[in-house]
């Protein structure tokens, strides 16, 4: 063993003999030497390992186990100045560059931050060295490493690589990055696969049409569409309702949604009533909702039972009028509705979309009966909803600024929203035959900038401008009559408004039935960050459930 004398020396031989220092090969022995030597000793072998290493390349395999040996070393100080070093012996040895990009990624478990700040830096520099190499020994870690390294992995790829720049993550890196990634989402959490959907869609070969047809394929995939849904599994609804979100972004005109719709429409629509979900939450109404955003996009379909089903649900939430009002002692409806104004608009609205791909599902010869009944019905409904429109507009007028921020006004502006929507939905499927042109913004979007065709519609309900939608005599083979009509369907009764729901006290009581007044319109509860049970939704590589 050689002591620090010694090794001062041997740096001053191999430093005087400079390019000829590959001839004093026992001098640098003795350096390799002292990384199993004292503290001292070591520190010196450290900086002086990688300072002489090109000299000696056929001693390669020795030279980075002796520095690897000193990345693992009780003195954190030492760790750091050995890591430090790592990217220098990859300059000279780059075919040695994915088993150091290996050893790094192994070194991303530190808890010492400082350690792991360096492990870092360090990693960096070995990707502006060789970035496809570096990829290479990453990835390897996430595929076959213990859990806590594949998380640290994962972690920096989807942050630290992704930020480094086109001149370093050129399109041939990217197109590696794409087919690792391809190879680790076979078998992912819930989490996992959120983060490469964020690494993959920053990533700029996916912002092309046909990238980002790619991503919305991944999210398919992973959805596994052909296997059966279990709607009292909330693994099952979870691992549906996140992966579609994470392709909502990349529907457009051009990439469809087709394929979740048709899945949702004919194997979720039905079984509604038994979606499980953690509790205090609103499965139901959260599905419905990325139904609804989704079919916004949704391409043609061959299958015109989902628009059916679709058409069936919303039945559920849109009553027919009773033959006659039935008057209590106090002038109160003896059976109330309960209508769920935040269901409807996600439901009509899906319908609305999902019938321009399919006019003839009302008008056609053998649907006459169809359109009549659901006419009854959206006549009933938009009785109801005008009404708590104006009760609504009339509870909030005057009232602006930090009045308007309360908890209880918040809600009635978000119910507002709702049935504006639902009003002009109605109008457009009443027509005959029925429209499928009017473009609103639902109500838990984002409002854009209006278009003309939207700022016309925005007109025709402004205050006081609502207008009661009723059929003419000769029924729904004519056009029906908006505003000012006097005439009235048969001998049913002129509507009053349910007492304790769109009574002049309408905005402080629960809607639609529900207990909880806001959730009827907010969602039913927190929204889910991530919210996945465990690490995922199918089980695999024995770190519990996977997809």
């Amino acid at each position: 063993m050689v002591d620090v004398e010694q090794l001062y020396k041997d740096y001053g031989v191999l430093a005087d003999a400079k390019e000829n220092a590959s001839e004093h090969k026992e001098a640098y022995a003795n350096i390799l030497s002292a990384s199993q030597g004292g503290q001292k000793e070591k520190r010196l072998a450290a900086q002086f390992i990688p300072k002489f290493f090109k000299y000696f390349l056929s001693e390669a395999e020795q030279v980075i186990d002796a520095q690897l040996d000193l990345c693992e070393d009780d003195d954190g100080l030492l760790r750091r100045q050995a890591i430090k070093e790592l990217p220098n012996l990859c300059k000279d040895a780059p075919d040695h560059l994915p088993r150091i990009a290996d050893v790094l990624t192994q070194l991303l478990q530190s808890e010492d931050q400082a350690e792991f700040n360096c492990v870092q830096n360090a990693f960096i520099a070995v990707f502006k060295l060789d970035a496809k190499g570096a990829l290479g020994g990453l990835f390897a870690q996430i595929q076959s490493g213990e859990d806590l390294v594949r998380d640290r992995a994962i972690k920096f790829l989807s942050t630290k690589v992704k930020s480094l720049g086109p001149d370093i993550i050129t399109k041939d890196v990217e197109e590696q990055i794409i087919e690792k990634s391809k190879e680790i989402l076979h078998d992912v959490t819930g989490d996992e696969f959120v983060a490469f959907m964020k690494l993959l869609s920053s990533l700029s070969t996916m912002q092309t049409l046909l990238g980002r047809q790619q991503l919305v394929n991944i999210a398919i995939e992973q959805a596994d569409l052909k296997a059966d849904f279990v709607p009292s599994d909330p693994d099952c609804v979870d691992k549906l309702t996140q992966c579609i979100k994470q392709a909502l972004p990349f529907f457009s005109k051009n990439v469809h949604s087709t394929k979740f719709i048709e899945h949702i429409s004919n194997h979720v629509v039905p079984f509604l009533s038994e979606l499980a979900g953690p509790e205090g939450t609103n499965v139901k109404l959260e599905v419905l909702k990325l139904l609804a955003e989704m079919s916004t996009h949704c391409g043609d379909y061959e299958d015109r039972g989902c628009l059916e089903k679709v058409h069936n649900a919303l039945l559920e939430y849109m009553p027919l009028p009773p033959a006659e009002v039935e008057e209590g002692e106090n002038g109160k409806d003896n059976d109330e509705p309960k209508l769920q104004f935040s269901i409807v608009e996600c439901l009509m609205y899906t319908l609305h979309q999902m019938g321009k791909k399919c006019p003839d599902f009302f008008t056609a010869e053998e649907n006459l009966d169809r359109l009549k009944d659901f006419r009854l019905r959206l006549q009933y409904f938009a009785r109801g909803n005008q009404v708590y429109m104006k009760q609504l507009r009339a509870d909030l007028r005057d009232k602006t600024g930090d009045v308007l921020k309360s908890d209880e006004n918040k809600i009635k502006v978000v119910a507002l929203k709702i049935t504006t929507n639902i009003n002009a939905l109605i109008k457009d499927l009443f027509r005959n035959p029925p429209g499928y042109g009017c473009i609103i913004t639902l109500s838990w979007k984002p409002i854009q900038k209006a278009t003309t065709e939207q700022t016309q519609q925005q007109q025709s309900v402004k205050r006081g401008n609502i207008t009661p939608i009723t059929f003419s005599e000769s029924g729904p083979a004519k056009k029906p009559t908006v505003g000012g009509g006097n005439k009235q369907r048969g001998a049913r009764g002129v509507y009053h408004p349910p007492g304790g729901r769109y009574s002049a006290k309408a905005g402080n009581a629960p809607i639609g039935g529900d207990a909880n007044y806001g959730n009827n319109f907010t969602g039913g509860g927190q929204q889910r960050r991530g919210g996945f049970r465990g690490r995922g939704w199918s089980k695999g590589r024995g770190r519990g459930n996977r997809f």
